[in-house]
């Protein structure tokens, strides 16, 4: 589906204002580019959100993916593609963006606060927080159209 189901940015713009400050704000860390891009495409995935997946995707290449690894991020626990970071952030992705399949547990926060100091951390919480905020606008309104 490639057209507007209901344009949400335009009818609220207010709201909508807010969430691109959020969203530049979660852009100004000292996190990889690719490894946000990683995040971002792979919470994108997990919420059936095809505008952002094509996004995210888009900007994981332009920061230096492979091609290889943006088609094996659906089953990056059975590749060695990953760096033991980018496994954590993934691990911390998914459970953050499954949130009904139970609250994030204890060893995945810790494998995740091995790999990213406490800064890192939060910036990485936040841009978590701040792509699952947008994929929930685009597969519930479809805001905005497919390329």
């Amino acid at each position: 589906m490639t057209s507007v189901r209901l344009p949400v940015d335009k009818l609220a713009p207010h709201i909508n204002r807010a969430l691109n400050s959020l969203d530049a704000a979660s852009r100004k860390v000292g996190l990889e580019p690719a490894l946000l891009e990683l995040v971002r495409a792979r919470a994108s995935q997990l919420n059936g959100c095809a505008y952002c997946v094509d996004l995210h995707t888009r900007d994981a290449r332009t920061a230096g993916e492979t091609e290889q690894r943006l088609y094996a991020l659906p089953v990056w626990r059975e590749t060695p593609f990953f760096t033991d970071r980018e496994r954590a952030a993934l691990e911390l992705t998914e459970a953050a963006t499954r949130l009904t399949e139970g609250p994030v547990t204890d060893e995945v926060f810790d494998r995740a606060s091995a790999e990213f100091g406490e800064v890192e951390l939060a910036e990485l919480i936040w841009a978590i927080t701040v792509i699952n905020a947008w994929n929930r606008l685009g597969a519930t309104a479809r805001p905005w159209p497919l390329d």
